[in-house]
């Protein structure tokens, strides 16, 4: 039997409260920085100036420490760049 890909379905507020209420705070904050990092590291695309270079390497360092809570906490939380949870 082969694993397939998950396909990302929306959940009502209520649930994504009651799931969030379970959680430490500073791993929400953690998650919800990873999300917007990963949307910042997808915009930047084709040749990059010197300036969103630096932007985008700051967008990845911020994923990067948001992934280290998130994976202390539970790894299947980490997200990949580009926004994909």
């Amino acid at each position: 039997m082969t694993a397939s890909d998950l396909v990302p379905v929306p959940i009502p507020d209520r649930v994504a409260v009651l799931i969030g209420s379970c959680m430490p705070a500073h791993v929400l904050n953690a998650e919800m920085e990873a999300v917007w990092a990963a949307r910042e590291v997808g915009r930047f695309r084709g040749p990059l100036c010197t300036e969103d270079r630096a932007d985008r390497e700051h967008a990845l360092a911020a994923l990067a420490r948001a992934n280290k809570v998130l994976a202390a906490y539970n790894p299947g939380l980490t997200v990949r760049p580009g926004g994909s949870l």
